[in-house]
């Protein structure tokens, strides 16, 4: 990097010192011409760069870097059009809760010759969507900026922040090279709001765990399990919530994929007091709590509730939630009163439920099949990434996480093209690990040229593509509304040749019986795979729209 005699850094070159300061590992970029004296400083740098073929790619990866680990890694990209494409990315990580920081470049601040050319506002567009949207004024005010912008992404709750670089700033020099990255603790909790919840959690009859997006990490995953084996309170999830403790426990109920009349939603009327961690109405709802529904709700999080008629909770303990949750463990003991035998007349009930047609060899192959063997050929610790569309639900209600962070689906923004990249940003930030993205042939495509990327690194890799010709989960709910089927199919290229042009390896199941098998041998052969898979979704009015409209919950 360039200095002078008087120890005086370029900008850029200062920028991206404060970066490896701060422990970036990885920038996933689309670079243009306004980022070239960034790259140039980049070059000699320890971090590396991600070239993607997209810019909602390139944050789609480093959203789920940050997702993983809980620190940044930066999505990068020129003015414009460039700064435009990643606004969703940047949406995903925000409404998900995932730290990432976004640098984009500017044409010159002081003086340009190019008029109005390719120039929006991009910090105004953005800041909407992230938790701090800032342009960098002069070279001298990096070092501060940088650490406020890393400091907002990790601090509760995580998100997307936004730094703009002009050009003539990454040329300026400065001599102000403070680049200590600031130290956060999370506060404990109040001593009172712990005895409160206790003490509320023990009058309860039948009191009943949710477990949500904020507590998929390892501390709290730990001091959940202590108070689950203390207690034997049984337990369902959100959606985002998957994994957070083994779902094969017997004190497993469900994870809620819809919003209400599913079956384990005849336990959750049934409880009286819901103890919610992790949660915020960012997730789309797992049910209706508190205020216009029964049960008083306790939140636990690292930041207060934000009230709204679908989570209503009536007491809060904030602060570290792991540390929340280990006051409760020995503030909290079993009660004789306490009555769990619905609830694990439910967790049973719902566990049949959703075996069934599991062994079916119907093809085009039905939701439950594919998900049963989905679940035999990954690895325990195996990551699976989803695109958005209906097969989400079915995954969210069939297949059984056992280890936390090992199903990422998005319910917050719930974007297509999310699967694919995240897929990408999973293995590069987890590469001992197996990962498979399960994608729509719809939000497949809104991102599929990133297999490049994934060829390009030499990623091992699966990609299951769900082929139903059309976008499945408008079609489900238009049917619902007892609508004609109209303006939702479309053609297909023929994925095979399409993933073997990218020097991917693709493959077509022709038979219920092929998929297992071959995507064992995809998952243990290296190399970036794609599995063309013909799905049959009238399973969808059967089960999802006809049987639960006609379920009973007197079990």
């Amino acid at each position: 990097m360039e200095t002078d005699a008087a120890e005086s850094i370029k900008g850029s070159d200062l920028l991206v010192r404060c970066l490896e300061a701060q422990g970036v590992e990885y920038i996933f970029a689309v670079p243009g011409e306004e980022n070239l004296d960034f790259l140039e400083s980049l070059r000699s740098s320890s971090i590396k760069l991600i070239v993607t073929r997209h810019e909602q790619g390139a944050a789609f990866m480093a959203a789920t870097y940050g997702r993983l680990t809980g620190r940044p890694a930066v999505a990068l990209s020129t003015l414009g059009p460039g700064a435009t494409n990643l606004t969703t990315g940047v949406a995903y990580a925000q409404l998900g809760g995932m730290p990432l920081v976004v640098l984009t470049g500017q044409k010159p601040i002081k003086r340009s010759k190019q008029g109005r050319f390719q120039i929006i506002d991009v910090v105004a567009t953005l800041e909407p969507i992230t938790k701090f949207a800032e342009q960098i004024p002069s070279a001298d005010k990096i070092p501060c900026m940088v650490s406020e912008a890393f400091r907002r992404a990790e601090e509760q709750r995580p998100g997307a922040v936004h730094l703009e670089l002009p050009e003539d700033i990454a040329r300026e020099r400065s001599d102000n090279c403070h680049m200590a990255k600031v130290w956060l603790r999370r506060p404990q909790p109040d001593p009172i709001a712990i005895e409160r919840a206790a003490k509320r959690i023990m009058e309860a009859k039948r009191p009943l765990l949710m477990l949500a997006a904020g507590a998929n990490r390892r501390r709290v995953s730990d001091s959940l399990q202590a108070l689950v084996d203390k207690t034997g309170i049984p337990f369902f999830n959100t959606q985002m919530g998957k994994g957070v403790l083994d779902e094969r426990q017997e004190t497993f109920l469900g994870t809620a994929a819809l919003t209400e009349g599913d079956y384990l939603h005849c336990a959750i009327d049934r409880a009286d007091l819901i103890i919610a961690v992790g949660h915020d109405v960012m997730e789309k709802p797992p049910a209706i709590m508190g205020h216009r529904g029964y049960a008083r709700v306790i939140h636990i999080n690292f930041y207060a509730a934000e009230v709204d008629d679908v989570y209503y909770p009536t007491l809060e303990v904030i602060g570290d939630v792991a540390g929340s949750i280990e006051r409760l463990v020995e503030q909290v003991t079993p009660q004789p009163h306490w009555d769990f035998d619905y609830y694990h007349k439910v967790g049973r009930e719902n566990r049949l439920r959703i075996a069934e047609r599991g062994d079916s060899d119907d093809f085009p192959i039905k939701p439950q099949r594919f998900i049963r063997d989905l679940r035999t050929a990954m690895p325990e610790d195996g990551i699976l990434t989803l695109d958005n569309g209906i097969y989400k639900i079915w995954v969210a209600r069939n297949y059984l996480a056992y280890q936390r962070n090992t199903v990422l689906l998005d319910n917050a923004l719930a974007t297509m093209g999310a699967g694919l990249p995240s897929a990408i940003g999973a293995k590069i930030t987890c590469p001992e690990r197996k990962v498979a993205a399960v994608c729509g042939d719809g939000g497949f495509m809104m991102n599929s040229q990133e297999l490049e990327t994934a060829v390009r690194l030499k990623l091992d890799l699966v990609v299951i593509i769900l082929r139903d010709d059309a976008y499945g989960m408008i079609k489900w709910k238009q049917e619902a509304m007892g609508f004609e089927s109209f303006g939702l199919d479309y053609g297909n290229p023929d994925f095979v040749q399409y993933a073997n042009s990218y020097g991917a390896h693709g493959c077509r199941v022709e038979s219920a019986d092929q998929f297992g098998p071959m995507l064992t041998q995809c998952l243990q052969t290296p190399g970036v795979h794609v599995i063309d898979l013909p799905v049959d979704y009238s399973e969808n009015q059967r089960v999802l729209t006809e049987e639960l409209a006609h379920k009973e919950c007197l079990l």
